[in-house]
């Protein structure tokens, strides 16, 4: 509309955070606090000791055997 067109206008504009779930901390069975970091680290030191304690497939079946005698 013409009357409003030499109308000054004041915009203010509020930058406000949505509300989110409040991030509560985990433990592990020990108490102690998951992390990503300590998520990672698990999961790097059971890929290790896997690979430590493997047999060889080759020695599988004569300790089958080697079972079934006893």
């Amino acid at each position: 509309p013409a009357e409003f067109k030499d109308t000054a206008v004041e915009v203010v504009v509020v930058v406000q955070h949505l509300p989110s779930e409040e991030v509560k901390p985990k433990y592990n069975a020990w108490g102690k606090l998951t992390t990503k970091k300590s998520i990672q680290a698990a999961i790097a030191r059971m890929l290790q000791l896997r690979q430590e304690i493997a047999l060889d497939k080759s020695s599988i079946r004569p300790m089958i055997e080697e079972g079934r005698r006893f």
